[in-house]
């Protein structure tokens, strides 16, 4: 199984490893069995070894197609970008979280930000360094100033400062959203995943029932049996570790989605406090604030930018998943760079899966028509005895219908059968009154407890006949098209834009921030001289 990351989407840390789990289970081994003694039911065409055909239809590929002479690349005009690792050449394999090119091409994006960062961080560095050595080393007395340059400092200061307040105003709103956005993704998808735990559990349930299933002391053949243990537990173990990785995971992601949010909280308040009380020291005077908060501004901007430019990327590859997963969707035929990190069965396990569970409703039906038509439709002799004998008499009950052909293939009711439907109801009719020996003492084809018997055969019947296609949609991956169809259409709106008013927030912030402690020196060196100017002009003036 090719290893891969899932650092695209959070919807990836949680999905995938489900999708992942249900197939391996699927197509482990079953364990032992234990069998039971059963008066033989009239068999079916021996499906292992024959010709029985399951028709997929568009969202299954066939095994010829397994193995494709091309690929057809996901999302690969919006993943065209420079590849920094391959000469700056363009990326054109399209998403693939398992190529490094792919990432690459991905984290290139934010390149501008870290650049912007790491040159802030040094040059501006350098610029305090040198202020410092001028001002201990080099002292002079300040003279003069520029009304202009006072007035032009004080002017764009403010500016600066409303735009770091909008910048965190913006963060702010940006994180709640995105934080709302991707949690109620994650609710969708573990509650996928915990509605598909319950009908594996419920298939298990209905599976387990059908072994125990017996009319009138006719059971299921001894061989059904035994493959009714190796799906069961087959089933049994996909339930078992999805709802394990279903917990940790989510538990896992969650904890991140909260940290995430709180971490830029932190930001957008600290950025806010650091703009606000620099633009107040500044207007006040208070020099060695300011230049206190310089220092601390210096590095947040720069962690800032950088901050950032881990959103642009965090951006990009939610489009890019987003635009993936819909491309996937629309081309269910075509092999993709998915189709090795979703673990979807081959053609041969989904069909012994919905082969066994046809089998099984088969069997049961067969079971239940036994009965009808060799016990209760039958006038047999008082010299017979039970349990074959109890008086049965009245007119004949109709048989159920059977959904499938000996060979398993699907098979429409004739006239005269009852369906999953309506059998309760009109086998009521033909429920004789009993004595306390169990014989029928009104007209009837079957007793009470007969009834009950044949009706857990037909509820079992019906639930595996109900549950055969969510089994084969686990397998052949039209369970996980139709995940990623609800979030493409009904998350990734939320999640794309969200993420884009997160960084456009911290972007903002960071740039306002860096340019307002660029005017808070040059404010306090403007105000400086200028008090120095006034005070001077005082000395000057005669008495």
């Amino acid at each position: 199984m090719l290893m891969f990351c899932f650092r695209s989407n959070p919807l990836f840390l949680l999905l995938l490893p489900l999708i992942l789990v249900i197939s391996e289970a699927f197509a482990s081994e079953g364990s032992h069995v234990h069998h039971r003694r059963p008066v033989r039911v009239p068999e079916p065409v021996d499906f292992d070894g024959g010709d029985v055909e399951v028709v997929w239809g568009a969202t299954r590929r066939s095994v010829a197609e397994t193995v494709p002479n091309s690929t057809f690349l996901l999302a690969e005009k919006r993943t065209y970008r420079r590849d920094p690792i391959d000469g700056f050449k363009h990326y054109t394999g399209g998403w693939n979280i398992s190529q490094k090119h792919y990432w690459a091409s991905v984290g290139f994006t934010a390149a501008p930000l870290f650049i912007i960062g790491g040159i802030w961080l040094i040059l501006f560095g350098l610029s305090l360094l040198l202020i410092c050595c001028c001002y201990c080393c080099c002292r002079k007395e300040p003279y003069g100033y520029s009304r202009m340059a006072y007035a032009l400092s004080l002017i764009l200061l403010i500016l600066f400062t409303i735009a770091a307040i909008a910048g965190c105003v913006v963060l702010y709103i940006g994180q709640g959203k995105f934080h709302n956005s991707t949690t109620n993704t994650l609710d969708y998808v573990v509650n996928q995943a915990n509605t598909t735990g319950e009908k594996l559990r419920d298939v298990s349930e209905y599976l387990s029932a059908a072994k125990r299933v017996g009319v009138d002391q006719v059971f299921l053949p001894s061989d059904v049996q035994t493959n009714i243990n190796n799906i069961q537990s087959k089933i049994d173990s996909s339930a078992t570790a999805l709802g394990s990785k279903t917990q940790d995971n989510s538990k896992r992601i969650r904890h991140l989605l909260n940290s995430v949010r709180l971490a830029l909280i932190i930001v957008a308040a600290v950025m806010l406090l650091l703009a606000f009380l620099g633009f107040v020291f500044s207007i006040l005077g208070l020099r060695g604030l300011v230049y206190f908060l310089v220092i601390i501004g210096w590095i947040l901007v720069a962690a800032t930018f950088i901050l950032s430019g881990i959103f642009v990327i965090l951006h990009n590859a939610v489009a890019d998943t987003c635009v993936a997963m819909d491309e996937w969707v629309q081309n269910p035929t075509a092999h993709t760079a998915l189709d090795d990190i979703l673990p979807c069965v081959d053609n041969a396990t989904a069909q012994e899966t919905l082969v066994r569970s046809k089998d099984v409703t088969f069997r049961l039906v067969s079971v239940v028509n036994t009965v009808i038509t060799n016990i209760s439709n039958v006038n047999i002799p008082p010299s017979v005895g039970p349990p074959l004998y109890f008086n049965q008499s009245g007119p004949l009950m109709p048989v159920l219908c059977n959904p499938f052909n000996s060979d398993l293939t699907n098979r429409h009711c004739v006239t005269g059968e009852v369906d999953f439907n309506n059998a309760t109801q009109v086998w009521k009719s033909y429920i004789c009154q009993v004595s306390s020996s169990g014989l029928c003492t009104t007209a009837g084809r079957v007793t009470p407890s007969i009834y009950n018997q044949m009706m857990a055969g037909v509820n079992v019947s019906y639930g595996l006949y109900n549950y055969g296609p969510f089994l084969v949609s686990l397998q052949d991956c039209s369970f996980a098209r139709q995940t990623f169809n609800d979030i493409y259409n009904n998350h990734c709106p939320g999640l794309r834009r969200y993420s884009k008013w997160v960084y456009i927030g911290l972007t903002l912030v960071s740039s306002a921030v860096m340019l307002s402690l660029i005017f808070w020196v040059i404010y306090a060196r403007e105000r400086r001289h200028r008090v120095y100017t006034k005070q001077f002009d005082r000395d000057k003036a005669p008495y």
